[in-house]
């Protein structure tokens, strides 16, 4: 039996895919370790893309979109192994944080989840790495705001554990699906994810599952990126409907043998916290169609740091995208602070791209993490692929 097993859903975001696996290349190198792409009938070409590209990875083609639940219960039933890592498209993790994860699970044999300290763009913290369970009570504070107030409080900042240090391992009751690491023999209890979810809700559902199964969830600071959302449409009306269709099956599976006096108002909340980001959606496409909003947007500039032959690559992409960007040679050994050493332009955004050749991803997300700034943002080449990649756009 295998070590791990590694299941990536893609829907029509192959350059995320092509990069989240080449950082799991690096990571797999001293693990026994198959990889599964699962794709959700994407029109984009990826099937074809990613297989030419890596051979080894074993890519089940859907003819449907099967929703991220059933796609991953499908790898997970065709494979064999001791762990299982449940991980994003839109992601990359660093070179040392599988071999980490294994080592963690392996000296706690009560662990059934596991999660990552998962970075945003800017280097910043992502809340999502550690959540409790949304509780009707928990909900409540959620919903109504009492979370992003008292973030710190062990009672109204529950939802995103915001009371638990960032750089120590500690348990927690919800792993995130974007990177989620998972004892087999566990799942075999517990089961896989429940498939009435089709996207958002299914990761908590589980994590539930293996609390109530006599496991732990942990959290471990080993660090990934998430770009968080790149295949789905936030501002959409389907992203709504779903995201809060799957807290009422949650509250439904899991409480619905509480009593109406608590079960109504939350579930009367749920509803208005829908039709509430329905109807300011709805308002600023109004405006914006009026005038009233004008969607000027800034233009982003552009600061490259690798090797020469990356660089030279990146200039005739920058020229011929008319984008403003700077250029530094530099690389692990002759520039290890990177952008931190650099006087950067003051630009109202600015993205930091980073030859990966040049670079671990490691230290691209240890130098991020260690001075987020908002305007800041992370990006990355490979000479491989031939491609830029941000949180807003892929450029080739």
């Amino acid at each position: 039996m295998r070590k791990l097993t590694v299941v990536i859903v893609n829907y029509n975001v192959k350059y995320y895919v092509e990069q989240c696996l080449m950082s799991l290349q690096r990571a797999l190198a001293d693990v026994d370790a198959e990889v599964y792409v699962v794709d959700n009938h994407s029109q984009d070409g990826s099937v074809e893309y990613l297989s030419e590209r890596f051979p080894s990875v074993n890519i089940i083609r859907s003819q449907h979109n099967l929703g991220f639940a059933r796609a991953n219960n499908l790898a997970i039933r065709q494979s064999e192994s001791e762990y299982v890592l449940l991980i994003n498209p839109d992601t990359f993790v660093g070179e040392q944080v599988v071999t980490q994860a294994i080592r963690f699970m392996d000296d706690h044999e009560k662990a059934g989840g596991l999660a990552a300290w998962m970075l945003k763009t800017d280097g910043s913290s992502a809340n999502e790495s550690r959540r409790g369970l949304p509780t009707p009570l928990v909900s409540f504070y959620k919903i109504f705001g009492f979370c992003s107030r008292f973030p710190k409080s062990k009672v109204f900042g529950k939802y995103y554990m915001g009371y638990l240090p960032w750089d120590k391992p500690a348990q927690i009751e919800v792993v995130s699906g974007a990177f989620f690491f998972a004892r087999r023999k566990v799942l075999d209890e517990v089961g896989l994810l429940d498939e009435d979810f089709f996207m958002y809700g299914e990761d908590i559902d589980l994590s539930y599952r293996i609390l109530k199964g006599g496991y732990e969830n942990w959290y471990l600071p080993i660090k990934i990126l998430h770009y968080k959302g790149e295949s789905t449409q936030k501002s959409s009306f389907r992203y709504v409907h779903v995201f809060y269709d799957a807290m009422l099956i949650f509250f439904r599976k899991h409480y619905s043998h509480l009593s109406l006096l608590i079960s109504i108002p939350v579930k009367t909340a749920v509803y208005l916290k829908a039709f509430w980001e329905l109807i300011k959606m709805q308002v600023r496409g109004m405006k914006k169609s009026l005038g009233f909003i004008q969607n000027r947007g800034c233009v982003p500039s552009y600061l490259f740091i690798g090797q020469q032959e990356a660089l030279d690559e990146c200039r005739g992409i920058a020229r011929s995208n008319g984008l403003d960007a700077e250029f530094v040679v530099g690389d692990e050994s002759s520039l290890p602070e990177g952008h931190l050493k650099i006087d950067l332009p003051e630009k109202e955004e600015l993205f930091v791209v980073y030859d990966t050749d040049s670079y671990a991803f490691e230290t691209i997300l240890d130098l991020f993490s260690r001075r987020p700034d908002g305007r800041v943002l992370m990006g990355t080449y490979s000479r491989r692929s031939k491609s830029i990649i941000t949180e807003d756009e892929v450029i080739k």
